[in-house]
């Protein structure tokens, strides 16, 4: 009869469970095989644990990472480290449930293989490794929500990282942005050069200019006054002097 009792008293909280579903999750009832509609965010979810279970996930971002080789236009291969930053629509988790499952993130890797492949096909593999990289990650994530948004997956962005060309096109890269270094640096000098050459032109025609301005101002009036003007400060001096001149033209004179 205790027995009885201690069964009659027990029995209702076997049969009743409860479980937690914290910020950033989201939780609903699967009963019998059957999935609820009723999605939980936040709170608390009681349910029978002989019959129902909680399917728990969570809707914040996720980074999945992977490492593949991309194709490229020209059937090269292109090792890269991939990072895929996805949420969960809570609206639609029911669906994806219903759909995918809890082990989603084999078919976002698969999506991303076809998607890349897709997409890198069109470009050239040095595309991937310039500043093209945020095009083709752009593409490649548009074409994988084209799958995945109907899912319940919503794609945020697809990063490549770690981008390895094949050690042929990497050394030809190279050299031809040293190539363009060294044309740019020549072009540089070049370009000092030439305005080194017509700063001189400019001094030379400057002093040209100055020397034809001077001669045409030396009259034989304004020579004979400088004349003068000269004898007058040599006469000031207490060296002596020897003059040689015939009067008309400019003196010469030597000091001792």
């Amino acid at each position: 009869m205790k027995t009885l009792i201690t069964l009659l008293v027990v029995a209702p909280f076997i049969l009743v469970s409860c479980t937690i579903i914290r910020p950033g999750e989201v939780g609903i009832k699967e009963r019998l095989g059957k999935i609820s509609k009723e999605i939980t965010t936040q709170g608390t979810i009681t349910y029978n644990p002989l019959t129902s279970r909680v399917l728990k996930a969570s809707i914040l971002t996720t980074n999945l990472e992977l490492s593949l080789s991309l194709p490229s236009k020209e059937g090269l291969s292109v090792t890269s480290q991939i990072s895929i930053l996805y949420r969960l629509n809570k609206d639609m988790f029911a669906d994806l449930i219903s759909t995918l499952g809890l082990n989603y993130e084999p078919i976002i890797a698969n999506v991303f293989r076809s998607a890349s492949a897709d997409v890198c096909s069109k470009f050239y593999a040095k595309d991937m490794h310039s500043g093209m990289r945020a095009d083709i990650e752009k593409a490649i994530q548009e074409k994988m929500a084209e799958t995945l948004e109907a899912q319940g997956i919503i794609v945020e962005s697809v990063l490549m990282k770690s981008i390895q060309l094949p050690a042929g096109l990497s050394n030809s890269i190279e050299q031809k942005l040293q190539a363009e270094q060294d044309a740019m640096r020549m072009e540089f000098v070049l370009q000092q050069a030439k305005l080194e050459a017509e700063r001189k032109i400019i001094d030379a025609k400057g002093t040209r200019d100055a020397q034809i301005i001077l001669s045409e101002g030396l009259t034989p009036e304004i020579i004979q006054y400088k004349s003068i003007e000269a004898f007058l400060e040599l006469s000031k001096s207490s060296n002596a002097k020897i003059i040689v001149t015939n009067g008309q033209t400019p003196f010469l004179i030597e000091q001792k």
